[in-house]
């Protein structure tokens, strides 16, 4: 009879110490379970390979490697039915510790863990929230038709000073106070709208009655609210030089210009046909925005404790992320961390609440699936499997997808859909 004893210490409500002793009747059973993968490997005189009996292989292999292997395993098993039986969730690889090892009838070890707490969630079911229909005004048709019109408008270069609604082609580049250069803050044959609002404030205004051939330089402070916390409030020098100045000749907004525009024949279809699609898209925002207010609403009503080394590990992955973005915009990490003023353990630190609330969030919605009985079928990964890979026609990136790990990802985030799913069922029923 298997008389494993386990001795467990709470060290804080997401960390604990289990002391782990195995006797021979716990060991006996993973030792002849390791006898049996040498066996296949280990000859014995008079017996086939893999028939030999155990006593037999003992004697023929390795006494260290049998050690060796016998301690993983043991390791493994022991641990994973100690925290079965003290009904832990562990939230990542403990900390394991040996403490003694007498060959196959003694063995005691120590393991260290984050776990996930109890967690205690509100009365989910009664939580209500509003939604609201998305709305699409006359103003926004009109910013999309007339981002038609810029389009399909025609170009004419033109020997003259530049004046708004004009189209230059331009070399910059931007210096700061110190003189080094600005990341991002350059470009070549680059095409800018005078009057467009694409650059920062005031740098189309300084271009104003420029000719083809003409190089200005000019000092622009960038707004106080600027993405890039190093240049908010901050001069920054640019020289240009204008290689090109075109007329836009936008044509005029009819049925003709409908039929060109899209698959309509008149003005009227092609305003009810952006309204259509400006009220998927906004409606499809507002049901996210309604999702993620919901879910915040439980969460924030929610007592988790929510294990330091989780948080870690969801910072580390958006700094990853991160890091991958810039790359595919030419920009290094370092370089970042330069432009925004900061170091990376700032940076961390900043990320950390968000990094906290993503943490927690999966926490209670993984409690609310299990509560509810929220599954996934076979076939539900498999259509979601084939929907992603229809967005790819590289095959390895199809391949990809193949991958266990990436499906065990796949199959998560379609948990999270369903679980949310359902509590928006809760929120809106009447």
């Amino acid at each position: 009879m298997a008389s494993m004893q386990i001795t467990r210490t709470d060290k804080s409500p997401t960390q604990v110490s289990l002391k782990i002793r195995a006797d021979a009747a716990d060991l006996t059973p993973i030792k002849n379970h390791v006898l049996e993968h040498f066996a296949a490997t280990v000859k014995v005189p008079g017996f086939r390979e893999g028939t030999a009996p155990a006593a037999l292989i003992e004697r023929q292999v390795d006494q260290r490697a049998l050690a060796d292997e016998f301690i993983e395993h043991a390791l493994n098993q022991l641990y994973t039915r100690a925290i079965d039986q003290e009904k832990l969730r562990p939230a990542g690889k403990p900390e394991v510790r040996l403490k003694k090892f007498v060959p196959f009838v003694d063995l005691e070890f120590e393991a260290e863990m984050e776990i996930i707490g109890p967690i205690k969630l509100p009365d989910y079911k009664k939580i209500k929230l509003a939604k609201k229909n998305a709305e699409v005004t006359t103003a926004e048709v009109n910013s999309v038709i007339k981002s038609l019109q810029q389009r399909m408008a025609q170009r004419k270069e033109v020997d003259r000073s530049a004046a708004t609604g004009d189209e230059l082609v331009i070399d910059f580049t931007g210096k700061d106070k110190s003189g080094k250069p600005v990341a991002g803050a350059e470009g070549r044959d680059y095409p800018l709208m005078i009057g467009s609002s694409t650059f920062i404030p005031g740098f189309e205004d300084k271009l104003i009655g420029a000719k083809a051939g003409d190089q200005k330089q000019f000092t622009i402070i960038f707004p106080a609210d600027y993405g890039v916390a190093a240049l908010r409030g901050q001069p920054v020098t640019f020289s240009v030089e204008v290689k090109k100045v075109s007329q836009v000749i936008e044509p005029k907004v009819d049925d003709a210009f409908a039929a060109k525009a899209g698959p309509v024949k008149t003005v009227a279809e092609l305003k009810s046909d952006i309204e259509k699609q400006l009220r998927a898209e906004k409606q499809n925002t507002v049901e996210r925005q309604y999702e993620n207010e919901l879910v915040k609403k439980i969460v924030d009503k929610s007592e988790v404790e929510v294990p330091p080394g989780l948080i870690d590990e969801q910072v580390l992955q958006a700094e990853e992320n991160e890091k991958r973005d810039l790359a595919t915009r030419g920009q290094t990490w370092e370089e970042h961390l330069t432009s925004e003023g900061i170091t990376e353990g700032q940076h961390r630190e900043r990320q950390r609440p968000d990094a906290q609330f993503r943490v927690k969030a999966s926490l209670v919605l993984s409690e609310v699936a299990e509560r509810e009985d929220v599954t996934i079928t076979p076939e539900e990964l498999e259509i979601r499997i084939q929907i992603l890979k229809g967005q790819y026609q590289d095959p390895q990136m199809q391949a990809e997808l193949d991958k266990p790990e990436n499906q065990r990802g796949i199959a998560s985030q379609l948990m999270t859909e369903k679980t949310i799913a359902r509590l928006v069922e809760y929120s809106s029923a009447r």
